[in-house]
């Protein structure tokens, strides 16, 4: 192993205080604040941070060359909501920020984030099976015709407490860890895993040199069409990109040809919808995994998208790679994580950004046949 992968090695126990408190901050598409706390927190004496005009936060850590430009980005936002309405009987109506199904919602806990800050807590509102027609037990109700029930009686009654319309709500949730103590369960690991590995990566690099510039990028608003990447790469300028993403696993019964598996490491995509991820860049990604023992799995997704859907089309174009921790039930309460592929993640990325020199990230995008 060469001496700068040694160096790469340093201090690899990643925080899981640091995931926890990442995980359970509130970030619906638009009010990421909280997170974007945390992270300005983890890293303010690590790089320079500045911020677009849409809330990314970027952290930009010099190395031994100005270029290549490396970005690592992650999405700082979940999946959430907004209060559409209130009505006259204090019922609160909710519009959908990104990609919810009908079935996980029905009698869960919400929290709505109110002026300063303040959590009002919520059950999404259902009848009882009960009340319900044959037919209406087989139907999967749409998030826009549910409603949170806060305890309240009238519309007055609901605003006493701060709630009003337009005001970010967040599903409730704990951090915890299962019968298996690697295994971890809370929301939004979409993408706080991400969010988590970026800020250990750039904290991992300040002992370490680094033959480029890295600049970190908490992106928002991913979950509503990757609008954070898309202006925050007009500040990073990136020569080559890594996303980090809390990526669905398909470990689950009746699903064949498993391509993100809970414990096997981390996921490197070659294919979603929205990008082709650069493949000299995916096939250098691979080997540097293999020159360190790391497993990791390879995907070709059919559905889904992540923010190298912007960042690989940025000005002349961008190799890009997706490197994601497993996270099954993605898009819910309770997403599992095993926490090896966390930790094999974070090592995998802060060795390609000790190894990413210019010669390497021209070469990924060298095209005259020489």
């Amino acid at each position: 192993m060469s001496e700068r992968n040694e160096r790469s090695r340093a201090a690899e126990t990643p925080s899981r205080d640091l995931l926890r408190r990442l995980t359970l901050a509130p970030g619906a598409p638009g009010a990421e604040d909280a997170v974007r706390s945390i992270v300005r927190d983890a890293l303010g004496d690590v790089g320079t941070i500045s911020y677009d005009r849409l809330g990314s936060i970027l952290c930009e850590k010099k190395g031994s060359s100005p270029s290549p430009r490396v970005v690592l980005d992650a999405h700082l936002d979940e999946v959430a909501f907004l209060v559409q309405s209130i009505s006259d009987e204090g019922k609160i109506g909710l519009v959908p920020l990104g990609g919810w199904w009908g079935h996980v919602l029905l009698a869960q806990r919400v929290d709505i984030i109110v002026e300063g800050g303040k959590t009002v807590p919520g059950v999404v509102g259902s009848k009882p099976p009960h009340f319900l027609k044959p037919e209406e037990r087989l139907r999967v109700i749409e998030p826009e015709a549910m409603y949170v029930d806060i305890g309240a009686s009238t519309r007055k009654e609901v605003e006493a407490v701060g709630v009003r319309v337009g005001d970010p709500m967040v599903p409730h949730a704990e951090f915890i860890e299962l019968a298996a103590p690697d295994l971890l369960s809370s929301k939004a690991f979409d993408d706080r895993v991400g969010v988590g590995l970026l800020c250990e990566a750039l904290l991992g690099l300040r002992e370490v040199p680094h033959p480029n510039t890295v600049i970190g990028v908490g992106a928002v608003q991913e979950e509503i069409g990757c609008r954070g990447a898309e202006t925050s790469s007009e500040l990073s300028r990136p020569d080559v990109a890594i996303v980090l993403e809390g990526t669905p696993a398909d470990d689950i019964p009746g699903t064949p040809d498993r391509q993100a598996i809970l414990g096997k490491g981390p996921q490197i995509r070659w294919f979603d919808p929205t990008a082709v991820s650069n493949r000299r860049l995916v096939q250098w990604i691979q080997e540097l995994a293999g020159r360190l023992g790391i497993p990791v799995q390879l995907a070709v997704r059919r559905t889904g998208g992540t923010d190298a859907r912007s960042i690989h089309v940025h000005g002349k174009g961008v190799p890009t790679v997706v490197i994601g921790v497993p996270a099954r039930y993605i898009h819910t309460h309770v997403s599992f994580i095993h926490w090896k592929d966390y930790a094999a993640a974070r090592r995998l990325v802060i060795a390609a950004l000790v190894e990413l020199d210019a010669p390497t990230v021209d070469g990924f995008t060298r095209f005259d046949g020489r």
